[in-house]
């Protein structure tokens, strides 16, 4: 009978040393099932998803400017797609695409030079990017309020120049980091659908939808095939822009 416990002694810690072995983990996200993500990409960004098939963001220093860039487009995505939905269901008689032009305008902004504002607006955006650029390359540099001086705000990392007056981030912040990314892709991607579908069919989103739902079979993607209704040029202030249609039409 020892021996017998004694043979079977062995068996039993073996196995359980087999079993402490044995480490169950979940896989990481991916784009795409099966993808592997590149080595640079290894999930510690927000939103992170393994997503760099031609490898741009190999260098360091370039990721953390795409980074910037994708967040600074996710937040003009957010307010461009909201205010075109807002603009619609305030103003339905106003066409977004075209709500831009000087005619269009509000009253106040009729008579405005529109080469002017276009080269105010180029300077601020630049030195907007520059004090981006810089932060990136000395993160903290540009934290001190150009003009009055002593002014300073927290900025705990590139992107990030902490802005949250309804303090949501006293909680998880990674967690508001992926929420804002997310929300932002889905941005982006809905105000390219409002701007194609407006080539299509010189319509607004809102107007669109209904159209859609009047008739899912007779007012959809198929029927707007070869249909582009933007000019080839505008003339603004005698100045002529050349337009470009992304929806394939003639």
């Amino acid at each position: 009978m020892a021996a017998i416990m004694k043979s079977t002694r062995p068996a039993v810690s073996s196995r359980a040393g087999r079993r402490s072995a044995v480490v169950c983990r979940a896989e990481r996200a991916t784009w795409f099932p099966g993808v592997i993500p590149p080595s640079h990409l290894t999930g510690k960004l927000a939103g992170d998803r393994g997503f760099d098939p031609l490898c741009l963001g190999a260098d360091p220093k370039a990721l953390e400017w795409y980074k910037a860039a994708e967040l600074v487009h996710c937040r003009w995505a957010m307010l461009g797609a909201a205010g075109v939905l807002v603009q619609e269901i305030v103003k339905p008689d106003v066409y977004f695409y075209e709500a831009g032009l000087p005619q269009n305008l509000p009253e106040p902004f009729k008579g405005i030079n529109m080469g002017g504002l276009l080269a105010f607006e180029f300077c601020m955006m630049h030195f907007v990017e520059v004090n981006r650029y810089m932060d990136i390359k000395n993160h903290g540099s540009v934290n001190e309020d150009p003009v009055f001086k002593g002014n300073k705000f927290s900025n705990p990392e590139p992107g990030y120049p902490g802005f949250d007056p309804l303090g949501f981030a006293k909680g998880d912040f990674s967690e508001w980091k992926v929420k804002e990314i997310k929300n932002g892709r889905l941005a982006m991607i809905a105000f390219m659908s409002f701007v194609v579908q407006a080539q299509a069919t010189g319509k607004g989103p809102i107007a669109n939808l209904v159209d859609h739902l009047s008739n899912p079979f007779g007012n959809n993607i198929l029927k707007n095939i070869g249909t582009c209704t933007v000019p080839h040029s505008v003339d603004v202030q005698g100045l002529t822009i050349p337009l470009t249609c992304l929806w394939p039409g003639n």
